[in-house]
């Protein structure tokens, strides 16, 4: 059992520095962010509504994933977010754009859009790992 919660407490520690370096990175640089949002292909009212929300979102995962007794909403969060990324990386990454803007924070804005998506990639299979563990270590489907 000592090794199985040790192999949590690693899954989780990716996903954690993940969401709050890209949520505080957006903060610190909200006028960037926001206008990088504005560069994106939604309409203008989404992209205001996402460049309010997705930050907190990203730091609210962070928090979540922190505290064992929220870890497993967390994972969940991730899992729903990350795949949110990559249906949009996906689509630019085969054309579906007329433009290819990029919204990500720091270092993770330097990759190829090949980069990105499996970069989320591995983040999905990293929440998917967390939930199977919270799932079997507390013998539930939540």
């Amino acid at each position: 059992m000592k090794g199985k919660l040790r192999f949590q407490e690693i899954l989780v520690y990716p996903l954690i520095l993940t969401w709050t370096y890209t949520g505080l990175e957006k903060i610190i640089r909200f006028e960037a962010s926001r206008k990088a949002f504005h560069n994106q292909t939604f309409p203008p009212e989404l992209a205001e509504l996402l460049s309010y929300s997705v930050p907190p979102l990203e730091i609210i995962l962070a928090l979540l994933l922190a505290y064992p007794a929220t870890r497993w909403w967390g994972y969940l969060g991730s899992l729903l977010l990350f795949t949110v990324f990559i249906t949009y990386v996906g689509l630019i990454w085969v054309g579906a754009f007329p433009r290819v803007p990029c919204n990500c924070a720091g270092i993770i804005e330097s990759l190829g859009w090949g980069e990105h998506f499996f970069l989320n990639l591995i983040m999905i299979g990293i929440s998917i790992g967390g939930l199977r563990s919270e799932n079997s270590t507390n013998g539930t489907l939540r």
